[in-house]
């Protein structure tokens, strides 16, 4: 390996991230930096389905992120997207109090998380585009309206940028607006070089998702597939990674939907199909 491959990136830098880097809230670190990730949080969020379970208390949160670093976490993915109470400012404030290193995103969630008339939802692919594209190269919007206007700022006056693209999808159901965000998350994939993660409601639609993605230029190797254990099917799960995607294994302690005992037993027949990485 050369000298120059060595290099840290800039972590202010402006454009997208160097090859190898990924942006966080506090700039950009070097993806073998994140250590301990865990790919799927939420340090604050506001939903329609989610009715008196909002996450929008900045030092409960920061508590929460002081938890996971004394557990031996190094880094999350704060996986609330446009439209759903992020609070990016806070964000970096908990990752410079706690030193746990965040990714924030960028995108939209499924349908059913808007309320009827919101404005994310009546906006066209174009403008989705240029502001998810927005959020990853110039910075979050302090204030989650359609205007954008000015950017979050850090503890240090450093634009608060996303570093991941995030788009969602009913059960066995891509709406109209679903294409849309797919459709916009793949364009400012490809302007700024992030990856895309997809909610997949039960664990349905992969192969479409990866499909409407690929279409759109997106490579499965460039997407995570959220919920993949709400489909406890370790044959799809094998082949799903042999096409080159990311699964997101994040229903533990569901057991609603199923005991960790089978998630575990799944993840363990699919390690044993698919082989050492």
């Amino acid at each position: 390996m050369s000298a120059p491959d060595l290099a840290a990136p800039d972590p202010l830098a402006p454009g997208p991230p160097a090859p190898g880097a990924v942006r966080t809230v506090l700039g950009d670190v070097p993806a073998g930096a994140l250590g301990r990730c865990d790919y799927h949080e939420h340090l604050f969020q506001a939903s329609v389905l989610l009715p008196g379970e909002d996450l929008d208390d900045e030092a409960a949160s920061g508590r929460e992120g002081a938890s996971l670093r004394a557990a031996g976490i190094d880094a999350v993915v704060e996986a609330t997207p446009t439209g759903l109470g992020r609070r990016p400012a806070a964000v970096a404030r908990i990752s410079a109090g706690t030193g746990l290193t965040v990714v924030h995103t960028s995108g939209a969630h499924r349908q059913e998380h808007y309320p009827h008339g919101h404005w994310v939802l009546q906006a066209p692919v174009r403008e989705l585009t240029a502001r998810f594209t927005a959020d990853v190269l110039e910075g979050l919007p302090a204030q989650d309206v359609r205007g954008r206007g000015a950017p979050a700022r850090g503890p240090h006056g450093q634009p608060v940028r996303a570093g991941l693209l995030k788009a969602g999808v009913g059960y066995w159901r891509i709406s109209a607006f679903e294409h849309r965000v797919l459709a916009a998350t793949a364009a400012a994939a490809r302007a700024s070089g992030v990856a895309v993660m997809v909610h997949l409601e039960h664990g349905s639609a992969a192969w479409e998702v990866l499909e409407v993605l690929r279409e759109a230029g997106v490579a499965p190797a460039r997407v995570v597939l959220a919920h993949a254990d709400r489909n406890l099917d370790p044959g799809l799960h094998a082949e799903l990674i042999a096409a080159g995607a990311v699964l997101g294994y994040d229903g533990a302690a569901r057991h609603r939907q199923a005991p960790d005992s089978a998630i575990l037993d799944c993840l363990e027949r699919v390690v044993a199909a698919v082989g050492p990485a």
